[in-house]
Parts: C-alpha cells; sequence; structure tokens
C-alpha cells in the first residue's frame, strides 16, 4: 500500500472509531455540582417525598409560590406545554414545585393549583425551617415584600427550574426564559442516556 495513502485512511479510521462528543444541552449544564443533592418534603398528598421517589425519570425541580403573580404560572404552563410535546415521554418525567410559602401554601391549596397546569405535577411544601433548608441547598433566593392590597406580600424569587437526569443527579439549570423546545430538547438526551 502506496504510505500516502496509509496515513490518511488511518486517520479516518481512528475518527471513526472516537466515542461521540458529549451531549451539547441548551440550557446551563449542572453536570458534577455539589448542591441540590438532597431534596425532602411532603408532596400536596401528604406524602413524603425524596428524589430517590422518581429514580428512572428526569425530574424538574422548580421553586415557586400560588399566589405569585406572573413567573409561576408562566412557568408551570411552559412546563405543562413541555409535556405535551414529549409526548409518551412524558410519563418518564415529573415536574415538582416546591413551595416557596409555607404559610398560604397549604397542602390543598397546592393540590388544587399544581395539578392545574398538567395532572402528573407534584406540589412539596414544608414548614418554615424546612423551606429554608431545602432554598439553602438549592440556591434559591427568596425575599417577602409587603404589598398593598389582599395579597399583602409576594415573594421575590429564583425563577429557573433545575432537571435531574434518571439516576438522580443535578444536570440542568433551566433559566425562565428557556423556549419549550430548548427543554424538551434537552430532556429527550438526558432521557437517552
Amino acid at each position: 500500500m502506496n504510505p500516502r495513502l496509509f496515513v490518511p485512511l488511518l486517520f479516518a479510521l481512528l475518527a471513526a472509531c472516537s466515542p461521540p462528543p458529549p451531549a451539547s444541552f441548551a440550557n446551563t449544564d449542572l453536570t458534577g455540582a455539589s448542591f441540590a443533592q438532597r431534596l425532602e418534603l411532603d408532596d400536596h398528598d401528604g406524602r413524603r417525598r425524596t428524589l430517590a421517589d422518581f429514580r428512572g425519570q428526569v425530574v424538574v425541580v422548580f421553586f415557586g409560590y400560588t399566589a405569585c403573580p406572573d413567573i409561576c404560572p408562566t412557568t408551570l404552563a411552559r412546563l405543562a406545554a413541555v409535556m405535551q410535546q414529549l409526548g409518551a415521554d412524558a410519563g418518564r418525567v415529573q415536574v415538582l414545585f416546591v413551595s416557596l410559602d409555607p404559610e398560604r401554601d397549604s397542602g390543598e391549596r397546592l393540590k388544587t393549583f399544581v395539578p392545574w397546569f398538567h395532572p402528573s405535577f407534584l406540589g412539596l411544601r414544608g414548614d418554615a425551617a424546612q423551606t429554608k433548608a431545602i432554598s439553602d441547598e438549592f440556591r434559591v433566593f427568596s425575599a417577602r415584600k409587603d404589598v398593598e392590597g389582599e395579597l399583602g406580600y409576594v415573594l421575590d424569587h429564583s425563577t429557573g427550574a433545575y432537571v435531574f437526569d434518571p439516576a438522580g443527579r443535578i444536570r440542568l439549570y433551566v433559566k425562565d426564559s428557556a423556549s419549550v423546545e430548548e427543554i424538551v430538547g434537552d430532556i429527550r438526551l438526558l432521557l437517552k442516556g
């Protein structure tokens, strides 16, 4: 064989045998992050839930409160659209809405509000100390601001969501500006493994 042909052929064969590049996510890759490792709260039916309960599924964790005037309902509606676009794969995804407002968000209120967006969505809650601990664990900002009117107060809070892969590892941070298509694409990558 001609040596001039051998070298390019060798490079072509090596390139064909090399592993594919790692997945490229549309959202912020948090793979290997040391925070957001624990979550243990009651769901809107009063059942104690942990991240381990959802092994085998992609889990989307979003923090908010039911009286939120804009970000929370918009994000939950976007996540419902994600579930619709996922089709049959939606059964392999669990959305968890973690309340930052233990004073007003009872289990019953969460049960009315959260599944309204999608029947599989679960609302999680804790008392004030548990809410603070889980907010610290996930590095979620929340500050109470008194307002006039019926609400009495609102919460300024972080607006992104965290996504865990089927093995229970934190993988992504999804900004509230992410499109449905970007979120669907990233979830499909995680479901493929």
